[in-house]
């Protein structure tokens, strides 16, 4: 079995070559260009849908903060129950928006990338986007076949 190492972001195999021996093709859609907000009636969202309960510990300042805003600011319907535990449940009904942030794709082609090195980083820079999806697996599948006629030589 492969060493793995752990990355500080993850495990990963441990690599076998240097950097400069990698080279990385990636697809991409960055949340920046490639997203926009959304409702929660856009994303089908579980909770507008069905109704939700929020579980809040009023014993904290965040929890203070929270109910406050469930209470006097939220313009949102619900029901309120104090438990045993301390902590007060509100209870949401369905058809309003729930806490979350939600966000949706947005018709855009992702970006076709191919740079060198691997996670460890790019040691000469060299970064290319390729402008159609069908050069970029051109590009991959040429970079396969190099790999292939490299270990065939041995």
């Amino acid at each position: 079995m492969d060493e793995m190492i752990n990355t500080g972001d993850g495990m990963r195999i441990a690599p076998s070559a240097p950097v400069n021996a990698y080279k990385t093709f990636q697809i991409i859609a960055p949340l920046s260009t490639h997203f926009r907000e959304a409702s929660c009636e856009e994303v089908n969202c579980g909770s507008f849908l069905n109704g939700f309960r929020s579980v809040i510990d009023e014993s904290t300042e965040l929890g203070q903060k929270q109910a406050h805003y469930i209470r006097k600011l939220s313009r949102r319907k619900f029901t309120e129950e104090k438990q045993a535990s301390g902590l007060t449940v509100f209870t949401f009904e369905s058809g309003q928006s729930c806490f979350t942030k939600h966000q949706t794709r947005l018709e855009r082609p992702e970006h076709f990338v191919v740079r060198d090195g691997d996670w460890r980083g790019n040691p000469t820079g060299k970064r290319y986007v390729h402008s159609k999806s069908e050069l970029w697996v051109e590009d991959f599948a040429d970079h396969q076949e190099n790999i292939k006629r490299v270990i065939e030589r041995g």
